[in-house]
């Protein structure tokens, strides 16, 4: 024999299930919602190119910079004037470009179906060897909003110079649907 309180627990949890199916999980959109993001308006390109091209299933972006009302947040080169911090946070803000320039192109982030690629360039001086750990932060912010199984590949290089100075530079390849 149950008590009242064990049925009505069980059947919470009932009802807990049928709203939210198996495996189910926040919308990219859901995501940046539940983040409380806040995504900076996209800034026109710097130079003669477009910031983002869909061919196919595919959206390429450009080089995306840390930038915010379109100017530089950051500028300087890891191990000379910018520290891991600091070039962490240029690289989440350039992934919140990402973000917002994808939305903006694509009217919103549900339509992506995988981050395909990643590339980050980092600006370093010497015998700097952090440039995944700056990468992490654009990655950890990309798999917070699409999820662990929608993670890209990736590539790092470190650079000697960067457009406007910035420390860090990221080129994304998504997949999307029609």
């Amino acid at each position: 024999m149950t008590s009242p309180q064990t049925t009505a627990m069980m059947a919470g949890a009932i009802l807990s299930m049928a709203a939210a199916p198996s495996g189910a999980q926040a919308s990219p959109e859901q995501r940046v919602r539940e983040l409380r993001l806040t995504l900076p308006t996209p800034v026109e390109p710097f130079g003669t190119y477009v910031e983002a091209v869909q061919t196919g299933n595919l959206l390429f972006l450009s080089g995306m910079l840390p930038t915010e009302d379109g100017s530089p947040k950051f500028t300087g080169r890891l191990g000379a004037d910018v520290d891991l911090a600091t070039a962490r946070a240029a690289a989440r803000l350039a992934a919140l470009n990402v973000l917002a320039v994808a939305r903006q192109q694509l009217g919103s982030l549900d339509k992506i179906t995988r981050v395909v690629k990643l590339v980050v360039s980092v600006a370093t001086v010497g015998d700097v060897r952090d440039q995944p750990k700056i990468a992490d932060a654009a990655s950890e912010l990309l798999q917070d909003v699409f999820g662990k199984e929608k993670n890209p590949v990736r590539c790092v290089y470190g650079v000697a110079s960067l457009p406007l100075g910035v420390p860090v530079e990221l080129e994304v390849i998504f997949e999307v649907s029609p």
